[in-house]
């Protein structure tokens, strides 16, 4: 996932002063959200927005997304009245079988076609929001050779689970793990659930344990908390520094002939090495 995937901002639909806010948050990628955040009646006026929308945050620096509704409900209308303003990724909420992504998949490219857009390019993010989408990701991971990341619920989770949202997250401890390792064997992206409370100090704490966890990426729904996300996926000096050393003692261990190297009490393995390489590519200084 390139460094600029870090945070995914779900902003109101047809809410114009949002659509701003959120072009100036910082936040990596920005959804305009068809789903939950605006109501039926307002979709119509939310989908007319579209391709300006989409063409003032690609001219902000940002990757321009949608999320539309389940086919089963006002999906189809989303996304033919969305792609003409060549939306980015196309991210579908309420996803619990593979079968929801091959008909995305095949609308998209109809519409590609009709609009003129690269064939392929649009990008597909199912949304796994209940224990019966959990159960099938690395099926619905599968399912498209379009897909470059799945996205795991907060809210919609907990309730489908029968329990409630709270700071701590223990509820939902469980369904990350196992998203991110379904995820990851099938070789996409996994971006972790939303934080739905204010404070952005809980937030940045979310974020960084997210990738303690293992994720690159985080979900997000106030502007206010892109700039927490963002540090929290960002390798900071100390972490270059000590991948650095790890690199240097690994690399001269080798020269010597030595299997492992040791750093600060820690034996230094190949997977070790690897990762401090991997840390270091990605804060561009490998």
């Amino acid at each position: 996932m390139p460094e600029s995937r870090r945070s995914w901002l779900f902003v109101p639909g047809a809410d114009v002063a949002a659509h701003a806010a959120a072009a100036r948050s910082g936040a990596d990628v920005l959804i305009h959200e068809l789903e939950d955040f605006t109501p039926p009646e307002l979709r119509p006026r939310a989908r007319a927005l579209a391709a300006a929308l989409y063409g003032r945050w690609r001219d902000a620096g940002r990757i321009a997304a949608v999320r539309i509704n389940p086919f089963q409900t006002d999906g189809r209308a989303d996304l033919q009245a969305v792609m003409a303003g060549r939306p980015q990724v196309v991210l579908m909420s309420k996803v619990v079988a593979p079968e929801q992504v091959s008909a995305l998949d095949a609308a998209v490219t109809a519409l590609e076609k009709k609009y003129g857009i690269a064939s392929g390019s649009t990008e597909l993010v199912p949304n796994v929001e209940t224990a019966a989408g959990l159960m099938r990701t690395f099926e619905i991971a599968r399912a498209s050779p379009r897909i470059s990341a799945l996205l795991v619920a907060s809210e919609d989770m907990v309730a489908d689970l029968g329990t409630v949202r709270t700071r701590g997250g223990a509820e939902l401890a469980y369904v990350r793990s196992r998203f991110l390792v379904e995820c990851r064997a099938a070789g996409v992206e996994a971006i972790d659930c939303p934080y739905t409370f204010s404070d952005a100090r809980g937030a940045g704490a979310e974020a960084r344990q997210a990738r303690q966890m293992g994720y690159r990426a985080k979900s997000l729904v106030s502007p206010a908390h892109a700039a927490a996300i963002n540090r929290a996926f960002t390798p900071q000096a100390r972490e270059i520094l000590q991948a650095r050393r790890i690199v240097a003692a690994f690399e001269r261990a080798r020269a010597a002939g030595k299997e492992r190297a040791k750093v600060g009490g820690a034996l230094i393995e190949v997977p070790i090495y690897a990762a401090a390489k991997r840390l270091l590519e990605q804060a561009g200084k490998g």
